[in-house]
């Protein structure tokens, strides 16, 4: 077989946009341990994408991670069976161009841009997955607030067009509820949704239950499953940024959601770990902690006159751990971070979302002093209720010894009331700031919020 029909059967396979390097030099699989393969005898740079012959005569593709001296780590790209010793290992243009236009809205796609939903393959031009650095002195400022359609977060943690920010929470707490609410009532013009790593179950039921037909319509996903390839997962978590990167440059407003981060973590670590790297922090590698903020920092705003990426990265906070690395270095990076608290949950308070350890970084710049002042007042009022919570559930607080507390009790069941929604309901910007600042004012004690 020459190298041209090797590339062919390779294009013809998998529909990927791939070309033999010239002059190549194909090297032998020398060693298969876990995912990680090694080679000798082959010229190839990190990054560059081969082909491995298994036994039957597909072919099998892999990314170079890594090297040492003359031998060179690959990863597959997809489930690798029936590799022998001695196999030939051919090196491939990059496979890290994908192809976007805008008939990818309404699309499922996989890490690698083909289709999950049986449809037509994605027709456009090829694009690489790692788009240009945009100069942050030429980013436009977060200065107008986006729409999510749920009301605890437009009133108390205003989000704004371009900024990124962390959905804190352990398992079963809403999150993905939470997810498709805002894919369904967001004011952005595109959404982009990232499912990396989840069960595979779930990605059906985010789409048909969270999302709907109305959501999808205008939203792009792109899903590779837990049982996905580590490279896999990493890559479909670029795709996302990508996808939204490309709306962006049209100059339209984009939320891109990707659940998970962790996930996203967890896949470097694998491939990390499995290439050598020591662990440094309760297992994970310092390349872990290189990769986050190199993902992250693509969103945002884009230059003067361009769109904005407003992205919502949940975090796996394992076992309700606040303090995990990935939550701590997370915290770090993002503009913000919304928590959902699993006592919350389990008093079927919905959207379960804990308004004293969520904050905004740019709640201030997207909002005016009044609402600014009404949430600030309603945060305090709801701490102060938290402070004597057990004394009035026991009846051992006796009404009079501090004005400030009996208010915050007094008005504690329409704040409840207020931050709580319906999955079927949606909330407006302009409604949550008027109710709060209605619900605020001292002579609204006891009235509920309207719509």
């Amino acid at each position: 077989m020459t190298r041209i029909e090797l590339v062919d059967r390779v294009t013809g396979n998998h529909n990927h946009h791939v070309e033999a390097i010239e002059p190549s030099v194909e090297g032998r699989l020398t060693r298969m341990v876990g995912l990680t393969l090694e080679a000798v005898g082959l010229e190839a740079s990190v990054g560059d994408c081969c082909s491995i012959e298994a036994n039957d005569g597909r072919l099998i593709q892999a990314e170079v991670v890594g090297f040492s001296d003359q031998k060179i780590f690959l990863m597959p790209v997809e489930h690798a069976e029936g590799l022998r010793p001695g196999a030939r290992v051919v090196p491939l243009a990059s496979l890290s161009h994908i192809r976007i236009s805008d008939e990818i809205l309404g699309r499922v796609l996989d890490g690698r841009g083909q289709p999950l939903d049986g449809l037509s393959p994605v027709r456009g031009d090829p694009v690489s997955l790692d788009a240009k650095t945009i100069n942050p002195l030429q980013r436009s400022v977060v200065n107008e607030p986006l729409d999510v359609g749920i009301r605890a977060i437009n009133s108390m943690i205003t989000m704004g067009k371009g900024q990124r920010i962390g959905l804190f929470a352990g398992s079963g707490v809403g999150k993905s509820m939470l997810l498709g609410m805002m894919t369904r009532y967001t004011s952005a013009d595109v959404t982009v949704v990232g499912l990396i790593g989840e069960r595979g179950r779930e990605v059906k039921e985010f789409i048909e239950s969270s999302l709907g037909e109305e959501g999808l319509k205008r939203s792009v996903v792109i899903a590779a499953p837990a049982d996905d390839t580590p490279l896999m997962r990493l890559r479909a978590a670029q795709l996302a940024t990508r996808v939204a990167e490309y709306f962006r440059d049209q100059g339209k407003s984009v939320l891109l959601l990707m659940d998970s981060l962790s996930r996203y973590a967890q896949a470097q670590r694998e491939i990390a770990l499995a290439v050598g790297e020591p662990p440094a922090t309760k297992g994970y590698p310092p390349s872990v902690f290189a990769k986050l903020p190199q993902l992250v920092e693509r969103a945002g705003n884009g230059k003067e006159g361009s769109g904005s990426i407003t992205a919502v990265y949940t975090i796996l906070a394992e076992g309700d751990d606040l303090q995990d690395p990935i939550v701590d270095a997370a915290r770090a990076i993002l503009d913000g971070h919304v928590v959902l608290s699993r006592a919350l949950a389990d008093a079927g308070h919905y959207p379960a979302i804990d308004i004293n350890a969520s904050v905004s970084r740019v709640m201030t710049q997207v909002v005016d002093p009044a609402h600014m002042a009404a949430a600030t007042k309603l945060k305090k009022r709801y701490s102060k209720y938290q402070q004597v919570k057990d004394l009035v559930s026991v009846g051992a607080y006796a009404h009079g010894q501090d004005p400030e507390t009996d208010l915050a009790i007094a008005q504690m069941p329409m704040i409840e009331l207020f931050l709580q929604q319906p999955l079927n309901e949606a909330v407006s910007f302009e409604q949550g700031s008027a109710q709060i600042q209605q619900m605020m004012a001292d002579r609204s004690v006891g009235a509920e919020p309207q719509g």
